[in-house]
């Protein structure tokens, strides 16, 4: 059982609209449809998603997986037509407009649709359309696999993760950073999935994976970039804390373009009002 024959699939959210899945509340499908789809809100998406996410996934060094975008059948045609142009390029990157369903279920079948039917595991991961994996990630998740196959050979599901890398908030001014070990944190996060089960990485909080499987943790590498903008879910509460966000220097900006292959002064112009 080798990991290189094992399909890998990726799954990113853009704005779509799910009944549930957000932690900002909307009374009607209606409302979210137009908080997701405000000109302000998904110009920020869009800005992200070209800055930090794509980067590292039209890079990585493993070329062999899918990374599927999860988008709403009613997203307006402008805005399809961009996303579209924008990972043309990127042949694992495959856009599946889905209608609104509940959430948990609705990214379980989107997965479940892609997957190959063959009699060895699946490995899964999930990124948010503001955050970005290193260049490497696909590669360490195979090797992470091999080691770990007696393990996952014993159990139906098992959790890889990836804890070091960096938070990061970007601007006209380039990217900001500050280092950052946290465990299950959404991104860098996989899980291997036995044939037999049907359940993927999206019918699990990421917070608590370990909660409901094995789970092994490498902090090794810098292996992700987390971001932080005006419009994210989870930083709409009050009670979120404050980062210490710092410029790059030259050698950080280096650093960063060889792990992520983020060039700060692309992010610069992609941010740039001009």
């Amino acid at each position: 059982m080798k990991s290189q024959d094992m399909q890998v699939i990726g799954l990113c959210r853009f704005s779509y609209p799910a009944y549930g899945g957000f932690q900002v509340g909307h009374e009607t499908l209606e409302e979210r449809r137009a908080y997701l789809y405000a000109p302000e809100r998904i110009e920020e998406r869009f800005r992200s998603f070209e800055a930090l996410t794509l980067p590292g996934i039209k890079a990585q060094t493993d070329p062999n997986f899918q990374f599927l975008i999860a988008i709403g059948m009613c997203m307006p045609d402008e805005y399809q037509e961009r996303l579209f142009a924008l990972v043309e390029d990127i042949p694992q990157a495959i856009i599946v407009p889905w209608p609104s369903e509940r959430h948990r279920p609705a990214m379980q079948r989107i997965i479940n649709t892609h997957r190959i039917e063959t009699d060895l595991p699946t490995i899964q991961f999930r990124q948010d359309d503001d955050d970005a994996v290193a260049v490497n990630f696909v590669e360490r998740l195979r090797e992470a696999v091999d080691d770990c196959a007696p393990l996952i050979a014993k159990n139906e599901m098992m959790t890889v993760d990836f804890n070091r890398g960096f938070s990061a908030r970007a601007s006209s001014a380039g990217l900001e950073i500050t280092p950052s070990v946290l465990q299950y944190y959404g991104v860098a996060l996989a899980m291997v999935v036995q044939p037999s089960v049907r359940k993927s990485i999206m019918n699990f909080s990421h917070t608590k994976m370990n909660h409901a499987m094995p789970s092994v943790t490498f902090t090794d590498q810098e292996m992700y970039i987390r971001g932080h903008g005006a419009f994210n879910d989870s930083r709409q509460k009050s009670n979120v804390t404050r980062l210490d966000f710092q410029p790059m220097s030259k050698e950080d900006e280096a650093l960063i373009k060889d792990l992520f292959a983020i060039d700060n002064a692309r992010v610069r112009e992609i941010y740039s009002d001009g």
